[in-house]
């Protein structure tokens, strides 16, 4: 085999006043936000607090710590100095919330040993989404909501978490599908039943019921809030660093760009297919689909498809009908421009799962006239595929590529960072495997272009992910998109799945 190794520089970002770097951290620290002088940035930012007693104090003090620099007591160049929420985003976030909620910790233990996961967690769900319909009556704007969860909420609120109540009664599998298809009374009321249209996964329930309220909200752990924890607490990353991400997420959530990519050409968007199994017990199979867009600035786009049998347990892979391939594109532009979107050229579509023929042909009649789509597999190469290795402690380097043919490419997106000057991993890094199966493109310019969306994560401050965001954040769209089977208003703003 020729191994046509190649090397892509970390890619550029835009901040404010037309600056690029290619670190987030220093692009902020120096120039500030890229849309600090847009007429939707706010200089103020407008936030309600929902928690307990003890959950509410923990976040007022950690907001005062957000006032001022934090300075890191370990590597700078892996975990950076926190110069203040101001300085990072060019907006005040003030010391006192607009509004707080404060929730009945007697009232939430009472739920949180409901041995029922179904009720347990759809009524912690309805404590905190009662708080956001008070807030949302409120007079004042409000930007967005922290919403701090106690740990052991988070804890006993997950699908396979389990409480015993003392009498060793935990219904079965079996007793709760009987229950959701109404076979079975059990000692629940028939008000109940709702409940057993939602999952059991609290953070994916919250976000997926908030969404009607049309009000952003961020989802806390009160662990997270201790400044600097015991060697004996959950392992956290320095104060600093949570510092920058809830900074980033922050500011992204109430409208604002922290950055956006600088070398990736206008008209260009990008699209990432999710699926996700709706019952995974079930021979049927069936699934629901989604597409996310993305841009250059991290503007993001959800468009839920339909949902159907596009699992195949023979092939272990999702496929579309033509049909619907093209009723999924056509979902994702419509939305598109009525939300105000500029005028396409390209269309690049990117999915863990091969695309056929027939999908792609969809694909592409779902494009308006003069507008070329080309269709990419995107997923990490964990088939015990090339693995790279190079003299000395530390490993390949991130952005190192290797040209397989003019179609198919392995991309290093993770490894040695030289601005961290060190391997912020643990395993020996595996590639991104890239497969341009259909339409016309450079490979080069496919490879650098999926390089360039690892750095479009508002979640974190990180230089980059090991996946693109149009397949990384796939599974997160999928799990709030799947988590209800009631009739749910979902939101089209990707801020709202964060």
């Amino acid at each position: 085999m020729n191994y046509n190794l190649r090397y892509l520089e970390e890619p550029n970002l835009e901040f404010r006043f037309g600056q690029k770097l290619s670190t987030p951290h220093d692009g902020l620290t120096l120039f500030g936000p890229y849309s600090a002088d847009s007429n939707y940035h706010k200089s103020i930012l407008s936030y309600a607090v929902i928690g307990t007693e003890l959950g509410q104090s923990m976040f007022s003090d950690f907001i005062c710590l957000l006032q001022k620099a934090i300075i890191s007591d370990l590597d700078v160049r892996i975990w950076p100095n926190y110069p203040g929420f101001e300085e990072v985003t060019n907006t005040r976030i003030p010391r006192t919330p607009t509004h707080k909620v404060n929730l009945d910790n007697t009232e939430l233990d009472s739920v949180l040993r409901n041995v029922n996961g179904y009720l347990r967690v759809g009524k912690a769900v309805d404590m905190y989404l009662g708080a956001l319909g008070t807030i949302a009556t409120n007079d004042e704007p409000i930007d967005i909501v922290y919403c701090i969860v106690p740990d052991h909420l988070f804890s006993v609120c997950r699908p396979q978490s389990k409480v015993n109540d003392g009498s060793g009664f935990l219904p079965s599998t079996r007793e709760v599908r009987q229950k959701i298809a109404g076979q079975l009374s059990w000692f629940d009321d028939d008000d109940d039943l709702d409940y057993y249209q939602y999952s059991t996964d609290f953070r994916r329930q919250l976000k997926a019921r908030a969404m009607a309220l049309n009000i952003p909200i961020q989802i806390m752990r009160e662990s997270s809030l201790v400044p600097y924890p015991g060697i004996d607490e959950r392992k956290l990353t320095p104060l600093s660093d949570r510092a920058w991400n809830l900074s980033v997420a922050s500011y992204y959530k109430i409208g604002g760009k922290p950055w956006c990519l600088s070398d990736i050409r206008d008209g260009v968007c990008y699209i990432g297919i999710a699926y996700k199994l709706l019952d995974t017990n079930s021979h049927q199979k069936t699934a629901c689909v989604a597409a996310q867009m993305f841009l250059r600035d991290g503007d993001g786009i959800v468009f839920r498809g339909e949902t159907g049998k596009w699992y195949s347990p023979r092939d272990k892979e999702f496929h579309l009908t033509k049909q619907k391939a093209r009723d999924l594109i056509q979902g994702v532009i419509r939305t598109y421009l009525s939300l105000g979107g500029k005028h396409l050229t390209e269309v690049f579509i990117h999915s863990h799962s091969s695309i056929n023929r027939d999908e792609y042909d969809g694909f592409a009649e779902a494009c308006p006239a003069g507008v070329r789509a080309v269709a990419i597999r995107v997923r990490q190469d964990y088939r015990g595929g090339i693995r790279l290795y190079r003299r000395g402690i530390y490993p390949v380097l991130r952005g190192v590529y290797m040209v397989l043919n003019n179609r198919q490419s392995l991309l290093w997106t993770t490894g040695y960072k030289p601005r961290l000057g060190s391997y912020d991993g643990c395993e020996t890094p595996v590639p991104l495997s890239i497969d341009l199966q259909h339409g016309h493109a450079c490979i080069d310019d496919v490879t650098r272009d999926i390089f360039s969306l690892t750095k479009l994560n508002f979640n974190t401050c990180k230089i980059g992910m090991s996946e693109p965001v149009t397949v990384g954040f796939s599974k997160m769209v999928g799990e709030i998109l799947v988590s209800h089977k009631a009739d749910i208003k979902e939101s089209p703003n990707f801020k709202f799945y964060m």
